[in-house]
């Protein structure tokens, strides 16, 4: 019998990490809390972590094998008939034709131990550069301008909320949203206690969001301007020698280029393209250099645009260049417990961008991954290393990715596909396998990659709340039995290519820790599997006890003996140690993204057109994966907003059904009028469209959405430097149906 009470958990649903307390009786969870011990989230959690039991026991969720019939549709399975159907079929993809068997592998494996530690043994065995995921779709511009100013595209800079006087928030609305590529839980409390220390809050955004409404100032944008705005602000700091050269770290190179090229964007210049009054940019250039310290910080809205990499390498100049950087309430670094690209020894290897390219379009890889965009075309191109498999792990690209119906089109057309999944959705009901991981309570956990974005330096751990049942296995399992196979090792036992991942681990350990690889792997005597891992990734970062070298320093035993976490402290300054640049300095004028200002310079004649759609953040969702068992508690949660003046410009209503058309799709939505928006925006969430046959998601499939994503191309209009899709800023029209209202 199991019962549990107020067990300690971290919610693994967002980059928010809050701490829990969780109530479980015989294996259901019947409560749960904030933690207001947590020693970083202190007693915040959202809906979404309070809802984690629905998720949990979603009727829904697949939690045996299962295997399609000759018929279509799917059959429950044992795990050897799925292993074995595997078996049978996948090692023609991998050696029979090398390279033509793809991985997707969506967002949720970030937040668990299971995939950041074997996701990479799959990878390898499939032998495969055919590597996708959503970051391609929503954060590869942030991560090219940091590669190309630090030297790494994880070990992001951070804005040091809780001591900076003055933060600039763009396309960002982390109220709602909890933060992304910020670690931050609490972020509406924190918000409101950086004005009440007397600071200064500003949001550059479309629509007066949740964010929005506690700032000082609310700067309300054209969508798709963000990199003009910057450089209108860039250029008032220019020209008024606004700059503080005293507090630039000596690292920091071709500041007064940068100024000089930001001359030419003033704010006579920008405000009209922008949509703001030009005075409107000089307030905030103004605020912004005169504060003690500030940061400006963006996120979905900034990189999902046409000039994404340059709007994300602006906010970081705007920070250096008024001496904002590496400074407590500037931009600061975090120091993740595990270690990572920022804390390990400097390589001298080409940066990860660019090192191959796709098949069809020549398009550039980033970080290991092809850009996601490539995935359909890949499948549907006939010739020589076209894609004929596919193995998807915890993803949903046929709603999470561009240009939707191309997707599904490319779907149907492989010849092989397992899935790591816990639904049957819009992607998985196209698999010939589908693996069911197990519940979130039988995992670990520690969050290995957020901790890059920690606005505190913490480590925390939470250990499984349940073992497993007799017919689940671990993630971490089913990924290393899946790589067993591509290998042609189908044979081998779990517990054997377990030791073989550890013992690698282990070498890299104990280089780091300086220590004898024997010593390291003996330190984890009893643990295995995902815990094994992460005790020699702890034992060997910054804060480890180096394998007994240095008594009283961080191992996983530390952590399980310390269930609230432990607290190292806020950032610190980490110049120049931080960068993994070639020559160890930050470039502020780094040539790709230079030579694409031509182009944004080009956009300010361009016509402006009517109405611009953009997506939004939606408080109980994230992407596609939580719309079933966390449904939005809005009747609406799908309508298409729309400014007054606009809506009575084309004699439209609230309530109105109303057609939404592209250049590629259209589709249709409920009408709501809302002054939020400003005049020439429209939006709706993006990730829905729940339809079609053979869905398993009872409550989605009952309320599907809209589809925004059908509406966005994955073919011309990319953001050249990364390949990332444009999805906010797209050009759309909007008209009645013709039927009658529904109010």
């Amino acid at each position: 019998m199991t019962i549990l009470r107020a067990a300690h958990r971290i919610c693994p649903l967002c980059e928010s990490t809050c701490g829990l307390l969780v109530d479980i009786d015989h294996r259901r969870i019947t409560r749960i809390a904030p933690n207001p011990r947590d020693v970083f989230s202190g007693g915040h959690s959202c809906a979404k972590g309070l809802g984690l039991g629905a998720l949990e026991s979603d009727p829904d969720r697949v939690r045996t094998p299962l295997l399609r019939t000759p018929e279509g549709g799917f059959r429950a399975a044992t795990w050897d008939e799925a292993f074995g159907e595997i078996a049978r079929r996948l090692p023609e993809f991998v050696t029979g034709d090398p390279g033509s068997c793809a991985i997707y592998h969506g967002n949720p494996g970030a937040h668990h131990l299971d995939t950041t530690f074997y996701l990479g043994e799959l990878i390898a065995a499939l032998g495969t550069r055919g590597i996708y995921s959503p970051a391609s779709v929503d954060t590869w511009p942030k991560n090219l301008a940091h590669i190309l100013l630090y030297g790494t595209g994880l070990g992001l800079s951070l804005p040091d909320i809780d001591r900076t006087e003055y933060l600039l928030i763009l396309g960002s609305n982390p109220v709602v949203s909890n933060g992304s590529t910020v670690t931050a839980p609490g972020m509406a409390d924190r918000l409101r206690r950086l004005r009440e220390r007397g600071g200064t809050l500003v949001v550059v955004d479309p629509v007066r969001t949740d964010t929005a409404a506690l700032a000082d100032l609310h700067v309300p944008i054209r969508p798709g301007t963000d990199a003009l705005f910057l450089f209108g602000v860039l250029s008032v700091i220019a020209t008024e020698r606004l700059s503080r050269p005293a507090r630039i770290p000596e690292s920091v190179h071709g500041v007064a280029e940068v100024l000089d090229l930001a001359r030419e964007f003033p704010p006579e210049v920008v405000g009209p393209a922008c949509g703001i009054d030009p005075e409107l940019v000089r307030r905030v250039a103004r605020g912004f250099a005169a504060a003690g310290s500030a940061v400006a910080h963006s996120r979905m809205g900034s990189c999902m645009q046409e000039f994404g990499t340059i709007a994300n390498w602006l906010v970081e100049v705007v920070t250096i260049v008024t001496g904002n950087l590496d400074r407590p309430g500037g931009a600061m670094f975090a120091l993740p417990p595990c270690g990572g690209p920022n804390t390990w020894p400097i390589s001298t290897a080409r940066p990860m961008v660019g090192r191959w390219r796709s098949r069809v379009r020549g398009l550039p890889e980033a970080m290991g991954e092809l850009p996601a965009v490539c995935l359909a075309e890949e499948i549907l191109t006939p010739g020589p290393g076209r894609t004929r498999a596919l193995l998807t792990v915890a993803g949903n690209p046929a709603r999470s990715l561009p240009n939707t119906g191309h997707v599904e089109n490319a779907l149907r057309e492989l010849e092989f596909m397992v899935s790591v999944d816990c639904y049957v959705n819009e992607t998985t009901r196209y698999a010939d396998v589908i693996l069911p991981p197990p519940p979130l309570a039988t995992r670990g956990h520690h969050d290995v990659t957020l901790a890059h974005f920690q606005i505190r330096n913490v480590a925390r751990y939470t250990p499984p709340l349940l073992d497993l049942a007799d017919d689940e296995l671990a993630e971490w399992q089913i990924l290393l039995r899946l790589a067993a196979i591509a290998e042609g090792e189908s044979g081998r036992s779990i517990e054997e290519l377990d030791d073989e991942v550890a013992a690698v681990a282990a070498r890299r350990a104990a280089k780091l820790a300086g220590v004898e690889p024997d010593r390291a792997l003996a330190s984890t005597t009893g643990r295995h599997g995902p815990g094994r891992l992460l005790d020699l990734r702890l034992r060997s970062g910054p804060y480890g006890d180096r394998f007994g070298a240095e008594p009283g320093g961080l191992t996983l035993a530390l952590l399980e003996a310390n269930p609230d976490g432990i607290d190292y402290g806020p950032l610190r300054p980490r110049l120049p140690e931080v960068l993994r640049t070639p020559d160890g300095r930050v470039e502020v004028m780094p040539e790709p993204i230079v030579a694409d200002i031509a182009r944004l310079r080009g956009s300010l004649a361009r016509p402006v057109p009517d109405l611009l759609l953009i997506n939004r953040r939606q408080r109980r969702a994230m992407n596609s994966w939580l719309h079933n068992a966390l449904p939005q508690p809005d009747d609406g949660q799908c309508a298409l907003l729309m400014n007054p003046v606009d809506a009575a410009g084309r004699a439209l209503v609230d309530g109105d059904r109303v057609t939404v058309a592209s250049s590629i799709a259209t589709v249709t939505a409920e009408l709501r009028v809302d002054d939020a928006l400003r005049t020439g925006v429209v939006s709706m969430p993006h990730g829905w469209g729940h339809r079609g046959p053979g869905l398993r998601t009872t409550r989605s499939a009952a309320a599907p959405g809209t589809d925004y994503n059908a509406l966005v191309d994955d073919t011309a209009a990319l953001e050249p430097l990364t390949a990332a899709p444009i999805f906010n800023g797209v050009p759309v029209t909007v008209t009645r149906r013709r039927e009658e209202r529904t109010r």
